[in-house]
């Protein structure tokens, strides 16, 4: 039994995303979930996971794949979106994306793509998925 309070019902349990190289996939997501504070929840050959709270997102290359590339603009998950403490750390978090392979979206707008309300990096991984680092702005 643990101290935790139960989740929220409605709350997200866990996302899964399969991929087409679960090597690269690791190589682009680990150091960003465990910059965010996820921990390694589960590891098997052809998955990982890693957990925040009670919430956990699960990378998966299935040998039920049908397609072997992902398209953001395609019926499906566009991009996942996390909370972002102040702005100076999506400043950093975007820096150290781009070092590890991901791509600036909307550079033209960036910081404000999302809008004057916030302070938000959209990025692309090597395999097309998105995600959006975003600080509220006071």
């Amino acid at each position: 039994m643990t101290d935790q309070p139960a989740p929220t019902p409605g709350t997200l349990h866990h996302v899964e995303i399969w991929v087409p190289n679960l090597d690269r996939t690791v190589s682009d997501w680990q150091w960003l979930l465990e910059d965010l504070g996820y921990t390694l929840h589960q590891s098997w050959d052809n998955g990982r996971s890693w957990k925040l709270g009670p919430t956990y997102l699960v990378f998966e290359q299935s040998p039920a794949l049908t397609l072997t590339t992902h398209d953001r603009c395609a019926p499906g998950l566009n991009h996942l979106a996390f909370h972002i403490d102040t702005t100076d750390r999506v400043d950093l978090l975007t820096a150290k994306a781009r070092e590890n392979g991901w791509t600036l979206l909307f550079p033209e707008r960036h910081p404000h793509a999302g809008g004057n309300h916030q302070h938000a990096a959209y990025l692309e991984s090597r395999d097309g998925f998105e995600i959006e680092l975003v600080a509220a702005l006071p």
